[in-house]
């Protein structure tokens, strides 16, 4: 059944963002979670719908309604995996393009997602953390872009993995084409990101009282006519944050459908081929809980980007 939780605001927590206050007060759920219950109208603050990132007062008075948790459960989906590393206490995989992380809180995905196919290949044998939707998920990608996820198989491994990207001791490296010839060729956006007020189903670059802070470094490999190969290193982990930066510099990634260039993604689907977003997670650098020392896990291109990379390569050259 549906549950009420009431919270009056202390000293100590005015001028702090909701969504944070109430993941520390409910103690039980995520901070996406509790922002996608504010984004449905579900929490209000002096009866008055509100948002993420409202800054409280003393005495403000909270009401959020928790809404009954439906009985889900995920059957394995036996799909090959491309595993590049496995012991007993984690797994990294090299997502491919296309495939979803973990269901929806609906029923969206339910029976094809990465955790269907880890159930498989794991059996019980995955942190319960994450709940019955998303059992040893620590991280995520989005679901057209591919490359490396790395998930727990018990629950001391997740907490010891959510406290490295938490502390910013798990180094992501993704390899992107943007549009046009990105200068400086090194560079960093410091940009904060929050729900789009046009679209919430999209982010945007905002204020930092309407968003979270997000850091992107970036460093390009190889420029061409229309666009540039760049490595990218996060130093947040937000969502859509590197489509998000990129776009809103005037350099979106090739292939993006929702923050990308139209026209150059039908052309470079006319001239190459290209039908998903050009986004790979290439590597990942922590210390394992089964290692003293930091290891460096990688995925190449897939065949399809490596392949257009070639390509544009050889037409530079011509």
């Amino acid at each position: 059944m549906q549950r009420h939780k009431r919270y009056k605001i202390r000293k100590e927590e005015a001028g702090e963002r909701l969504d944070k206050v109430l993941v520390g007060r409910l103690g039980e759920f995520t901070r996406q979670y509790v922002q996608k219950l504010i984004d449905d109208g579900a929490v209000k603050i002096n009866g008055k719908n509100v948002k993420s990132g409202q800054k409280l007062k003393i005495n403000d008075l909270i009401v959020v309604l928790i809404p009954e948790p439906k009985a889900l459960s995920l059957e394995p989906n036996k799909v090959k995996l491309d595993i590049i590393y496995e012991d007993k206490d984690l797994i990294i995989i090299n997502k491919a393009a296309g495939m979803v992380v973990h269901p929806g809180n609906g029923e969206s995905h339910i029976k094809d997602s990465l955790v269907n196919a880890l159930l498989a290949h794991c059996g019980s044998s995955l942190s319960g953390i994450g709940g019955v939707l998303r059992p040893g998920i620590v991280h995520r990608l989005d679901k057209d872009t591919s490359g490396l996820i790395v998930v727990a198989k018990n629950d001391k491994t997740h907490q010891y993995l959510a406290g490295l990207f938490k502390d910013r001791n798990i180094h992501k490296t993704y390899f992107a084409l943007v549009a046009g010839n990105i200068t400086p060729m090194e560079g960093t956006i410091n940009s904060p990101i929050g729900r789009s007020g046009g679209d919430r189903k999209k982010m945007a670059v905002t204020s930092e009282e309407k968003g979270r802070i997000a850091i992107t470094k970036y460093k390009v490999i190889n420029y061409f006519k229309d666009c540039a190969l760049v490595e990218v290193f996060l130093v947040t982990g937000r969502t859509h944050q590197i489509r998000v930066h990129f776009s809103a510099i005037g350099h979106p990634l090739i292939g993006d459908t929702v923050y990308g260039k139209p026209y150059l993604n039908k052309k470079f689907e006319q001239e190459f081929g290209l039908r998903r977003l050009f986004l790979h997670a290439g590597k990942l650098q922590f210390v394992p809980p089964a290692k003293k020392n930091e290891v460096i896990f990688s995925a190449p291109l897939p065949s399809a980007l490596a392949r257009i990379i070639k390509l544009l390569k050889q037409k530079e050259q011509e």
